[in-house]
């Protein structure tokens, strides 16, 4: 199984919002696309 971990690097270590983790990569850019549309979204995840 592989997961994609985001980490919000200006977030405390136990906020809420420091961590998110995506099922799949399709997640994981929807939740880009809507919540940090300028974020480093990497071009070369693996499947």
């Amino acid at each position: 199984m592989t997961v994609l971990i985001y980490v919000d690097t200006r977030k405390q270590v136990g906020d809420r919002d420091h961590l998110k983790v995506f099922a799949n990569a399709d997640a994981a850019e929807t939740w880009f696309t809507e919540n940090d549309p300028e974020g480093q979204w990497p071009s070369n995840t693996k499947s």
